[in-house]
């Protein structure tokens, strides 16, 4: 994709999140005021007002689609934007969203085993990316605000990374040596 249709692109995105969290800033200002949320829920620890996501949010999106689109431009040769970057971005925009639902209904076992299974699709996709970052992130923002899918998320893509591009390259190697060994 040419750098300025990938720019506009971005700006387009960048534009849109911007208005989607300040719009959802000033509903929750003149509906009760915007709520600010405490680290793992705990009253001791700190809390983040939603009023941060309204700067963070849309400076989230303009890096991740800048480390997209410089990622993409090494990887496709392409005019179009990729496929696998699009079922990336709404894949995890839904996981962020049921992960939220869920949270939501009060139902606290079954987003504990969608992260295990995260981390275990982790060691087979490259779920690290800076789109499923963004996806995740926005996908969570109504429920938590701004601050805490980062926090969440930025931990999870660190996870993520490290069971891609370390444990899964030494799994895969030891398979290999084992089979070899078994197959002479």
């Amino acid at each position: 994709m040419k750098p300025a249709t990938f720019l506009k692109k971005r700006i387009y995105c960048t534009i849109l999140v911007t208005v989607f969290i300040w719009a959802l800033l000033l509903w929750d200002y003149f509906h009760g005021g915007v709520p600010s949320h405490h680290l793992l829920q705990n009253k001791d620890l700190p809390s983040f007002s939603n009023w941060w996501g309204g700067i963070l949010l849309p400076l989230l999106t303009w890096f991740l689609l800048y480390r997209s689109q410089v990622r993409l431009a090494k990887e496709a040769s392409s005019s179009t934007l990729p496929s696998s970057f699009v079922a990336y971005f709404v894949g995890a925009l839904l996981f962020g969203m049921v992960l939220s639902v869920f949270f939501t209904l009060g139902i606290k076992d079954v987003p504990f085993y969608m992260l295990v299974g995260l981390l275990v699709l982790a060691f087979f996709l490259p779920i690290y990316r800076a789109e499923c970052l963004l996806g995740f992130v926005i996908g969570m923002t109504f429920t938590f605000g701004g601050v805490l899918p980062i926090l969440i998320g930025t931990i999870l893509v660190l996870l993520c990374s490290v069971l891609y591009l370390a444990l899964r390259p030494m799994a895969l190697f030891v398979y290999t040596k084992i089979a070899n060994l078994l197959h002479k």
